[in-house]
């Protein structure tokens, strides 16, 4: 097990392997055959689980029953446990967390037609993703020769195009504020799936007592702050007959459902959605894009050969476009490399059987908590021919084309698979080939890496690292 998965699968010595019976939880009933979960893979079997604090967890640890567990069976499966840290922040309200049933079902539903509607997915977006990488790329060129921490403005650059679909709008990378928030949310990050937030799960009575519990409470509710700000805002601008963007388009679905005794348009999930949307739209990409620039620093063999199929294909002059994957495959298959290795979701997020479940034989009670280890799928050597290494080659094939691998799972599967996944990779393609288009990026002279397992919260991001850019046309 790698240093950097620890938080995970271990909350002080609460959190201990659970081994008997082929390391299924109590409550489960095992298969006639006692060598049904083999205990290699390399070393915990197919299937084993954990206790996370006092609640045993399964964990799958192959594309099988992955495939078997989400897809095959996705209702049964998709459920989300409700966490003793979420329900004081979140109530259980919005999308990501929201447990499996009718709210989740509409405020999913309506969260993807609406963000059609505003563009995701077309040229719109395209084109506004492009102009963004333009300003971001003059935004890193202020620095340009000197060593800087490229968090904020590749943050500022990404969360603006969740912005101007939710709210409308983009921010400047001046703009304090802003700044701030996107400091807070990566902080709360970095909290959630740390130890202490397993400590708080254990023992939810400390929110009653000082620690960082509060500081993260207290981030939580500015974020909450900012986003009924604009709200307000909208209410004073709103056409029913011309909605703007989404925010919009959910006041006017509010208005249309408030005569519903059950509705689950209101207030508590228009500000659940859309701080879902606007954190799962920011820190994901952008925490991405981060390991992206320390992959192409560390390997500038393969930031080289990206540039050069870069300018061969588009120049210096034209923005790339969704449509010249075909033409950049070894940049393409470099920006699923950096996905594949980078692996900010090694455990996924926590799914919950909605029923009794059966699964590879063994009987599983309702209520029972599911994770998928990624982390183990996404560096099985059967499925891959570079899994301990990075390298774009895992996405090509003997021809130099780019293709795919059914093993690759940045965005999770079946009915919980991520709603912006579509976003998320004409983002990534677009920033990542405009940026090594214009920019040349090293590791400053005489400063050590940084440690490469990263920190894991909710996703496992870079530790902070600087890098020089340089300006490529001027070095042409």
């Amino acid at each position: 097990m790698e240093k950097w998965a620890w938080p995970c699968w271990l909350v002080c010595s609460l959190c201990f392997f659970w081994s008997s019976s082929g390391g299924i939880p109590p409550g489960a009933e095992a298969p006639l055959d006692p060598n049904h979960c083999p205990l290699s893979l390399p070393k915990y079997g197919e299937m084993c689980s954990i206790f996370l604090g006092r609640k045993p967890t399964i964990v799958l640890n192959n594309m099988q029953l992955a495939k078997e567990a989400f897809v095959q069976n996705g209702t049964v499966f998709s459920g989300r446990p409700l966490t003793p840290l979420q329900a004081w922040l979140t109530k259980g309200y919005g999308i990501i967390l929201a447990d499996y049933g009718h709210s989740w079902r509409q405020q999913r539903r309506f969260a993807l037609h609406t963000l059609r509607d505003f563009g995701l997915g077309k040229k719109t977006v395209e084109e506004r993703v492009a102009e963004e990488a333009h300003y971001l790329i003059k935004e890193m060129l202020k620095q340009e020769g000197k060593a800087f921490y490229p968090i904020h403005p590749i943050m500022n650059a990404v969360s603006n195009i969740i912005c101007s679909i939710i709210f409308g709008d983009r921010f400047e990378y001046d703009d304090k504020r802003f700044a701030k928030l996107l400091e807070i949310l990566n902080e709360n990050v970095r909290f959630a799936g740390s130890t202490m937030e397993q400590i708080f799960n254990l023992l939810p009575i400390i929110k009653y007592f000082p620690g960082p519990h509060q500081k993260i409470r207290h981030h939580f509710e500015a974020l909450k702050q900012f986003i009924l700000e604009i709200v307000e805002e909208h209410k004073k601008t709103l056409d029913p007959d011309n909605p703007c963007d989404f925010t919009d388009a959910y006041l006017i679905q509010m208005t249309k459902e408030e005569s519903k005794e059950n509705t689950t348009f209101h207030l508590e999930n228009m500000i659940k959605s859309v701080f879902d949307l606007f954190f799962a739209g920011t820190e994901t990409t952008a925490t991405t894009l981060r390991w992206g620039l320390i992959y192409m620093m560390d390997h500038p063999d393969v930031q080289e050969r990206c540039h050069e199929e870069i300018i061969r294909v588009l120049g210096f002059d034209r923005s790339p476009s969704m449509e010249d994957r075909s033409q950049l495959p070894y940049t393409y298959a470099t920006v699923y490399e950096i996905q594949r290795y980078g692996n900010i979701t090694p455990l996924g997020l926590i799914h919950q059987t909605t029923e009794t479940a059966l699964l590879q034989g063994y009987h599983l009670p309702k209520g029972s908590t599911i994770m998928v280890n990624i982390k183990a799928i996404m560096t099985d050597e059967q499925h891959w021919k570079y899994p301990d290494t990075f390298n774009p080659e895992n996405f090509l094939d003997e021809k130099g084309q780019f293709c795919r691998n059914d093993a690759f799972l940045p965005f999770s599967l079946g009915p919980r698979v991520c709603l912006g996944e579509s976003l998320a990779k004409l983002e990534l393609f677009i920033f990542f080939t405009s940026l090594l288009q214009h920019l040349k990026f090293s590791w400053p002279a005489g400063t050590p890496r940084p440690n490469m397992d990263g920190i894991v919260g909710t996703i496992r991001s870079p530790f902070p690292f600087n890098t020089i850019c340089c300006s490529r046309e001027t070095s042409h």
